[in-house]
Parts: C-alpha cells; sequence; structure tokens
C-alpha cells in the first residue's frame, strides 16, 4: 500500500509535558483518514509538526517519500493544504480577495484558477461580500478554498466542523467526499464529531496520551463493531447488578439506558428484571457506533 504520510516513533515535549509519546501512524493515499482522541491527546500538535509549524522532539515523518529531516521535505509541503484550528482568512476582504492574497504569498503567476476554487467550496455567489459577514460554514469553506489554493493532493483539516449547524456541517461533509471522490485528494480529518466522521472516513487513527493506539479501515470497523441490544429501563442500578450476575457486557448511556454486549435472551433478562422491581420500557437491536468503539476502546470520557 502507497502511504502519503508515515509517522515512526514521534515525540513531542514542552520541558517536563509530553504531549507527543512514541506516535508512528500511517495515512493511506486517496483515503479519507479520521483522527480521532480526546482533548489533549495530541491530534493538533501531530498537525503541526507535519506542516511543520513546530519540529519533533524525537522520531520522524515521511511525506511524499521524503523524510522530515531531508532539504526536500519543503517540496512535499507544496503537495499539501492545511486548515490548522481555526481558518486564516481576512475579515475585512471578500472571498476572492482573500484568495488572491493566498496566490501572491504562494508566488502562483496568475488568478485565473480563483473562480473554479470559489465554485468548487460553494462560494461563487459572494461577489463583494466581506468575509466577516460570513457565516461560521462559509468562513470554515473559505478556509478550505484557501487551502486548496497551491493544488495540493493532500489536505489537512483540524476540527473542520467545530462549531457548525447541522446544514453546515453537512456542507463541510459533502466538500470533503467531493473532494476525495472527484478530485483525488487524500484528507486527514480530526474531529469530536464522531457519528460524522463514520460517514466519513476510509480508515481512522485512535489517539490516547500521545500515542497511536489502533488504526483500522472502514471495513475492518464495520466488520468489528458488536452487536449490541439498546435497553431501557426503570431502574438502572438493577440493570448494571442483573448483567453484572450474569457476566454479561454492556455500556450506559444515560440514567434508563444501556447498550449489552453478546448472546441476550429477553425472556430471562426481563424475568430477571421483574424480580428486581425492574421494568423495560423499550428493546432494539443496533451496531455499535464508532463512539462506543472508540470509548472500549481507551476508556474514560465520551470523546472531546
Amino acid at each position: 500500500m502507497e502511504y502519503v504520510l508515515k509517522t515512526n516513533a514521534l515525540r513531542k515535549e514542552y520541558g517536563k509535558y509530553k504531549v507527543l509519546n512514541g506516535l508512528s501512524m500511517s495515512v493511506p493515499k486517496g483515503a479519507i483518514y479520521g483522527f480521532i482522541g480526546k482533548n489533549g491527546a495530541g491530534k493538533t500538535t501531530v498537525i503541526r509538526l507535519i506542516c511543520g509549524l513546530q519540529e519533533p522532539t524525537e522520531g520522524e515523518y515521511v511525506l511524499y517519500g521524503i523524510d522530515n529531516q531531508q532539504k526536500e521535505i519543503e517540496k512535499s509541503r507544496r503537495r499539501m493544504g492545511a486548515v490548522v484550528e481555526t481558518p486564516s482568512i481576512y475579515l475585512d476582504m471578500t472571498a476572492g480577495d482573500n484568495l488572491k492574497e493566498q496566490y501572491r504569498i504562494l508566488g502562483l503567476p496568475s488568478f485565473d484558477g480563483i473562480d473554479g476554487l470559489l465554485n468548487l467550496v460553494g462560494l461563487g455567489d459572494t461577489g463583494k461580500k466581506k468575509a466577516r459577514n460570513f457565516s461560521l460554514g462559509m468562513r470554515q469553506r473559505l478556509g478550505i478554498a484557501i487551502a486548496l489554493a497551491g493544488d495540493p493532493d493532500f489536505l489537512v483539516l483540524d476540527e473542520p466542523m467545530n462549531g457548525l449547524d447541522p446544514q453546515g456541517i453537512v456542507e463541510i461533509r459533502e466538500l470533503i467526499l467531493k473532494l476525495n471522490h472527484e478530485h483525488n485528494i487524500t484528507v486527514l480529518i480530526s474531529s469530536h464529531i464522531l457519528d460524522e466522521l463514520s460517514k466519513l472516513a476510509t480508515h481512522f487513527g485512535f489517539i490516547d496520551q500521545g500515542r497511536i493506539v489502533k488504526e483500522i479501515s472502514a471495513a475492518e470497523l464495520e466488520a468489528s463493531c458488536r452487536k449490541c441490544i439498546r435497553v431501557t429501563v426503570s431502574d438502572m442500578g438493577a440493570l448494571c447488578r442483573t448483567l453484572d450476575g450474569k457476566g454479561l457486557s454492556y455500556t450506559v448511556i444515560s440514567d434508563s439506558q444501556a447498550d449489552i454486549f453478546g448472546s441476550v435472551t429477553v425472556t430471562e433478562l426481563t424475568l430477571a428484571l421483574h424480580q428486581e422491581n425492574c421494568q423495560i420500557s423499550s428493546m432494539q437491536e443496533r451496531d455499535e457506533s464508532l463512539e462506543n468503539y472508540y470509548i472500549n476502546l481507551v476508556g474514560g470520557e465520551k470523546h472531546e
């Protein structure tokens, strides 16, 4: 398999604080790679390192076959576009003028591609409207357009859906899929909106405490995600005692809901709960979600 990015035992320390602790990951060419981890796990630090905004304390990364210690790494980085943390845009400029500034920074010979870029990200009709009057979703799409100005084939997006309303999330999702499917752009995307990542990603990397704890393709993830039964009950304590007594694996969702994994005999469970004066108000078979897979993998809080 060909990889756009490979990191090997990356470490990043600030004094005694270790942000990355031997992180190794591989992003296949043509993939949409979902980068998942809690706040402080090191996602943004990884992104800043591969973009050349910071240097690793130890370890290395290879971008398009070029090691980060080689001078040619700058040529590899020219094949990248990135939106790190927040879009870098001039609020007092139009979308077109923002792109012209980026073209000047990159030393591009003409502005010929600007209209096409604006149409690609859905901003072709913004005219003289200043970016300060854009919605958050429009600003995010403008940031992506700026990242695409150098015609990259690797796009890195740090929390591109953060703070967006449902319509904005759909627009970003459709744009990412279009860039990947129609323009053959490999995408590395970090996001805490796991439900959206599950609709996008072809591969996943789970980071915890500065290390990759699991890399898995979407197909492998689907095969490994367990079936479960989601139950709604009147007494969660009684349900937990009953399931513990039967040695069944489960995840508590709320004060009244839980997902039960493994083979469950409905009649037997109902009778056991009845003896505990606990009523089942609903029961539904489900596939384990990406969020539950992540929780079971790293433990602790649900997500960022």
